[in-house]
């Protein structure tokens, strides 16, 4: 089964953390910043991808933390 990545969005007033597919926020924050400070200590924890949006809903950034097939050669 493969995980889900973790995305944080503009909800209301709020930044959410949301599972992939879910409804219900892992979190509510006042800030973008902190949403994200969340948001990654999730996804290196579980390895999983961060998608980050813009109050408008459209994709700012995307993190990979473990998921990267192709990692680059030190």
């Amino acid at each position: 089964m493969p995980k889900k990545n973790i995305h944080v969005v503009r909800k209301g007033e709020s930044w959410a953390v949301l599972s992939e597919g879910s409804k219900k926020a892992i979190g509510l924050f006042e800030t973008q910043q902190a949403a994200v400070k969340k948001a990654r200590l999730i996804v290196k924890k579980n390895k999983l991808e961060l998608v980050i949006h813009g109050a408008g809903n459209q994709i700012l950034k995307k993190d990979s933390f473990g998921l990267d097939p192709y990692p680059p050669e030190g």
